[in-house]
């Protein structure tokens, strides 16, 4: 009797164990223009010039191999899940952020230490960075969430935010999110 029990605590312990090696390290993420449950600037958005934001991060395990990073909108279900406004992925694992105003190229060539990074398809289905544009009504919540992997993605240009999280499975290390609002107003009726 006693060595069932014996059996069963080794089995939960390590049960537990692996568990708890699965929970990714907390990234904390952070941006110069946008701020936690803020209101999204302008220039940020399809109302203005639609550039992308800063984003740093810190706190990435050891390990770290490269970066990922999705925006999306989890007020706006479309096909099924949150839409996307943004994804980027093979970010080197030496990156501590992406800077404003990236252009609209798939892969990356410049700034020198972002080479090679691509930027996948949004809800757009076009590469790059596609700002908040929300329907008139209630504040949306844009989610930016850096993910740290211990492995390097093979994926080519032209993945989308299902295909970059289907590639991640397994191999996320580290995790954190910033999210910001935007709302457009609806226009005065006469």
């Amino acid at each position: 009797m006693r060595l069932r029990h014996l059996i069963h605590a080794v089995l939960v312990l390590g049960v537990a164990s692996a568990a708890a090696a699965q929970t990714p390290a907390a990234i904390t993420v952070t941006s110069a223009t946008l701020k936690a449950n803020e209101t999204i600037p302008k220039d940020h958005t399809a109302d203005g010039k639609n550039v992308s934001p800063a984003l740093m991060w810190s706190g990435a395990p050891a390990g770290t191999k490269q970066f990922a990073m999705i925006m999306d909108d989890p007020d706006a279900q479309f096909g099924g899940g949150n839409f996307v406004h943004w994804v980027v992925y093979k970010i080197p694992a030496a990156a501590k952020g992406l800077p404003a105003e990236l252009p609209m190229d798939a892969t990356l060539t410049a700034p020198s230490e972002l080479a090679g990074t691509i930027q996948g398809l949004s809800g757009f289905r076009r590469a790059g960075y596609r700002g908040p544009a929300p329907p008139p009504g209630k504040p949306h919540h844009y989610t930016f969430t850096v993910y740290a992997l211990d492995t390097e993605l093979t994926l080519a240009e032209g993945a989308n935010k299902a295909d970059v999280m289907k590639a991640m499975e397994g191999h996320i290390i580290g995790q954190g999110s910033l999210v910001s609002l935007y709302e457009r107003v609806k226009p005065p009726q006469d």
